[in-house]
Formats: C-alpha cells, sequence, structure tokens
C-alpha cells in the first residue's frame, strides 16, 4: 500500500524557531503540490485516504503534502501556549511552501485548516498563487454554539488503555463526521494517539492540551471582528474554490455556505447528507468529489 515519508522544516518563531512534521506522498520532485491541512485537534495523517485517491489518479505527476501543525502529532509543542493561533500557523506554511517550492500549488483545508488557506491565499507576494481551494466545512462565518461545543472536549487528553478504547472515545466526541465503518473510524484513530511513554501500554492523544488555551480565549466579540477579518479574506480569494460542508454541519451554516457561492471566488458548494462537522473525505463519495475537483 502506497505510504507517505514524514519530513520536517524549521519555522521561526520568538522561542527561538520549531520544527513543523509533514508527511509527504507521491513523486518528491514533482512541482505539483497538494497541500492538505487538517482541522483544530487532528492531524496530517487524516488525509491518508485522500492523499492515496490523489496519487492513483495523478501517478508521478503530483506530490501530496499534508503538515501536522504546531503542537500535533510530529511536530514540536510551542513553548508560547498562546501562539497556538492562526496567524501562526499560516507563517509555519509560508516557511513549508519556501523549503517545498511548487510550480502549481493546490490547497484542502478542513476547518481550522480552510482559515489558515484564507489567510495563505491572501498573501499578496504568494508564488506560486493557490490554484485550487477546497474549503472542507469552514467559512468565514463560524457558528459560535460549534465555538462552545468544540470548547467543552478540546484539551481534554485523558488515557486509554488501548488504541480500540481510544478510538470509542473519539467516536463519542465526533460522531457528526457522519457514518463510517469499523475499520475506517479505526484507521483514522490511529494517530490520533501516541504511547504514553511507559510500560503500561496505554495511549493518550496526540496534541498538545494547550491548544486549548487560546481557543477558549475566544469571546463573541472577537468572533465577530475575526470574522468581519475573514470575509475580506475571502472576498479577495482568486483561486477556483470549492466548499464541502456536512449538510448538518453546526459550525458552517448552510447560509454562510449559500453566501460563499455568490462573493469573492463564488465557490461551488457539495453537501453531503448525514454529516455535520467534519466531513473527513476517506467515503468514496467524499474523497472522490474532492479528487475530482483538483485533477479533472
Amino acid at each position: 500500500m502506497l505510504e507517505p515519508s514524514l519530513n520536517y522544516v524549521l519555522c521561526p518563531d520568538a522561542s527561538g524557531g520549531h520544527r513543523m512534521a509533514y508527511w509527504q506522498w507521491g513523486n518528491p520532485h514533482s512541482a505539483h503540490v497538494v497541500l492538505c491541512v487538517h482541522g483544530l485537534s487532528r492531524q496530517g495523517r487524516d488525509f491518508d485516504v485522500l492523499a492515496r485517491a490523489l496519487c492513483l489518479r495523478a501517478g508521478d505527476s503530483l506530490r501530496v503534502v499534508c503538515p501536522d501543525v504546531a503542537g500535533r502529532g510530529q511536530s514540536d509543542w510551542l513553548k508560547d501556549p498562546m501562539a497556538y493561533q492562526i496567524p501562526v500557523y499560516a507563517a509555519d506554511m509560508l516557511a513549508l511552501l519556501a523549503q517545498l517550492q511548487p510550480g502549481t500549488l493546490d490547497w484542502v483545508g478542513t476547518s481550522m485548516g480552510g482559515l489558515i488557506g484564507m489567510v495563505v491565499c491572501a498573501q499578496a507576494d504568494l508564488l506560486p498563487p493557490v490554484r485550487r481551494l477546497v474549503l472542507n466545512d469552514v467559512g468565514p462565518s463560524i457558528e459560535w454554539q460549534a465555538v462552545q461545543r468544540i470548547g467543552e472536549y478540546l484539551g481534554k487528553a485523558g488515557q486509554f488503555p488501548s488504541l480500540q478504547q481510544a478510538a470509542d472515545a473519539l467516536w463519542a466526541m465526533a460522531s457528526s463526521f457522519g457514518p463510517h465503518t469499523a475499520e475506517q473510524w479505526l484507521a483514522l484513530s490511529r494517530h490520533m494517539v501516541k504511547p504514553v511513554g511507559d510500560a503500561s501500554g496505554r495511549v493518550t492523544l496526540h496534541y498538545d492540551p494547550a491548544i486549548a488555551l487560546a481557543f477558549r480565549a475566544m469571546t463573541p466579540e472577537s468572533a465577530a471582528q475575526s470574522e468581519a477579518l475573514l470575509w475580506q479574506l475571502y472576498d479577495s480569494i482568486t483561486a477556483t474554490t470549492l466548499v464541502t460542508r456536512g449538510a448538518q454541519s453546526d459550525l458552517l451554516s448552510h447560509q454562510t455556505a449559500q453566501a460563499m457561492t455568490a462573493r469573492g471566488p463564488k465557490a461551488r458548494l457539495l453537501e453531503f447528507e448525514g454529516v455535520g462537522h467534519a466531513p473527513t473525505l476517506v467515503t468514496d463519495e467524499q474523497a472522490q468529489a474532492v479528487t475530482s475537483f483538483l485533477l479533472d
């Protein structure tokens, strides 16, 4: 089975810098890069199914890169917990792009990864500019009740006796992702945990619990200010854009998604029934929809 290689990029910060890990699929020398960026508490291996589908379709003409955003997966944890914010993540992605040197650039961003993508797309000196953009269940307006829901579990890592028990606990928090087979969910959960580091065999979630601090500092007022800025960024996007939405999403409303089709890049909208926040892009319907958008 096609597997990725693990690589790193050094990203500057006020505390002396940190390493961001990224998983690279396909031809490491291909000039066409699809950058896939995950959601708030997730990591780059979320895109395994999509990356394989893209590489199988494109052959040697494509490189798929899936970073672990700082504080997640194999990446360093930040010394300053309040630095876990979108501007820092976007700066890290620019450092990654400087290392990758793509000739053609596409972006797939799930939730937080889509917000990072909007910031990166707005960089006037970005070369090459993003050609095609997938915003997976996210937009400039985010429903406050979803922010509150996520804040209830974010940062509560805990420990689990086994991968299966961790997967069961994750499903209790993420059943809004929509129907998955037991095999699909276990595969998604495998990279969400790491050993606790003793002889017990127990595992814990992969991310720095401190990512919750900046998130919980958000208020309705600060969210409203961010929304105004995000709409400005969205309106400046020139990439051909696809918005994928779980039809039952509590984070991206249907009204916001519709507005995204009428302004800025005038995105195409695709909604998946029976799914909330957020589509995992592992079902055939979801993976093929994104693959076709990027490569057809």
